[in-house]
């Protein structure tokens, strides 16, 4: 039984890269179900184009998806701007793709009849954000709070879906997103509700590899990721992701997100 497992382990070693399934994560902005009717779309297009085998995976929350990411459990990961710069240091994902044309910004909303219209107006309040490492949806927009000398308590409640909903349940006075996911939303819920901030833009969110996945691989996925946007059934799909397209990315794209020096994760990586 002994020779048999190991001669097993040793043909699977062997086999090549196109023969290999791979695991696609992607970041639990929102639920599950919705991620999977966006994203599937794209990552069965992806599979025909660059033949390789490619599944849907995410996390039940956010810091769950960090931790998959640290532990390398994802083959390639649709990952925000900041956990790609903590990713890529351990276990050193690498990016090959991004949104064409767009830059991630975080927005803070309320609800329409709530009478905010400033952020001063949050002072002494408890507001809700996704996650703390949530980049834009959390980290923009408590910093830009926190600049505004707004005093406020945070609420993580592991969702950008979930923040919406719990703002226009009179849960919480605000909370924070991003417009992508905001758009997103049952019009009947986003009806509810308005931004009354913007945050500055950054790079947006990476694709990025596992070291485990060779460059061949890589290449493949990437050509047919930056296809996409030239069939007519990649563009159907692209558009319930509400994005052009998608570009080739390197690590340097990522360095404005650096020069921020953003240390929220530093515990996980250790």
């Amino acid at each position: 039984m002994r020779i048999l497992i190991a001669l097993f382990l040793a043909i699977l070693a062997a086999m090549p890269a196109h023969a290999r399934e791979i695991i696609f994560g992607i970041v639990p902005q929102q639920a599950a179900s919705k991620l999977a009717r966006v994203w599937t779309p794209i990552l069965t297009q992806v599979s025909e184009l660059s033949g390789h085998t490619i599944h849907f995976a995410t996390a039940p929350d956010i810091p769950t998806f960090e931790k998959r990411l640290k532990n390398g459990e994802y083959d390639i990961a649709y990952m925000n701007p900041y956990h790609y710069v903590v990713f890529h240091q351990e276990p050193g994902y690498r990016a090959i793709a991004k949104a064409a044309n767009k830059q991630i910004k975080g927005i803070i909303v309320v609800r329409k009849d709530s009478g905010i219209t400033a952020l001063s107006q949050l002072d002494q309040q408890t507001l809700a954000f996704p996650s703390p490492a949530a980049f834009a949806a959390s980290i923009l927009t408590r910093t830009d709070l926190s600049a505004a000398h707004v005093r406020f308590t945070p609420k993580y409640v592991s969702s950008h879906d979930s923040v919406y909903l719990a703002v226009a349940q009179g849960i919480f006075p605000a909370g924070g997103g991003v417009m992508r996911t905001f758009n997103s939303i049952d019009p009947a819920l986003r009806n509810q509700l308005t931004p009354i901030w913007t945050t500055r833009g950054y790079t947006s969110h990476a694709i990025a590899v596992h070291p485990g996945i060779d460059s061949q691989t890589a290449t493949s996925i990437q050509q047919a990721l930056i296809t996409l946007a030239a069939k007519e059934d990649g563009r159907k799909a692209l558009a319930e992701l509400a994005i052009s397209g998608f570009e080739a990315a390197e690590d340097s794209t990522w360095d404005d997100i650096r020069a921020l020096q953003i240390d929220l994760l530093q515990n996980l990586m250790h």
